[in-house]
């Protein structure tokens, strides 16, 4: 038995803003690291002992994980960070501000590649492109510690973790479109040795 966290990062400054982040670096509000700190003080009621913890190569993630260890007291916990698990590359639309996007190309054709499974905005990612590289970084990099019987804590974005919960929940293209993951909301796993769900806690 062993116990997998995801948690999006807290609310980024263009979370905020409205507008298209993607791989772009962009800092927590003040909301965002209080969203962090409320994640790790729930995780320290639920009393998990990590033994590692994973994120992406981007700094809003890498500060929320950051801030959780340290509700935590694990400043110490070992820590590997890839662009594997980097939110969804939005191409073009990085930077824009969603609602002009929205009024230049459609509101339809914008909704078509934020929401459909395989359709990636201009020079962007779709979700299965995301999945097509975190989910094999999941299995070759994280779901070996999980067997091993390990806690581990992925802090990262709302699409490399939709992938993931895709890939662990089994669900369809339909089901995961309609997934939302909020940010700073830890979604606890208990899994069995074949990574089979035995239950799932969302922390609020």
């Amino acid at each position: 038995m062993s116990i997998l966290v995801l948690l999006r990062h807290g609310q980024s400054q263009w979370n905020l803003e409205n507008r298209f982040t993607g791989w772009e670096d962009v800092p927590l509000t003040e909301l965002g690291r209080e969203e962090a700190h409320r994640a790790g003080k729930l995780l320290r009621e639920a009393a998990i002992p990590f033994s590692f913890a994973f994120t992406s190569e981007l700094v809003r993630a890498q500060e929320t994980l950051s801030i959780v260890l340290g509700e935590l007291g694990l400043k110490d916990l070992p820590i590997e960070r890839d662009q594997a698990l980097n939110e969804r590359h939005y191409g073009d639309l990085q930077g824009l501000d969603k609602a002009e996007t929205a009024k230049k190309f459609g509101d339809e054709q914008v909704h078509i590649w934020r929401r459909s499974y395989d359709i990636a905005p201009p020079n962007g990612e779709s979700l299965k492109d995301t999945a097509a590289r975190t989910l094999p970084y999941f299995a070759a990099r994280i779901a070996p510690q999980l067997q091993a019987g390990h806690n581990v804590l992925v802090a990262a974005h709302g699409n490399s973790l939709r992938s993931i919960v895709m890939d662990l929940e089994k669900l369809t293209r339909d089901e995961v479109l309609e997934l939302n993951i909020a940010t700073g909301v830890p979604i606890v796993y208990e899994l069995d040795g074949g990574l089979g769900i035995v239950k799932k806690t969302v922390l609020e």
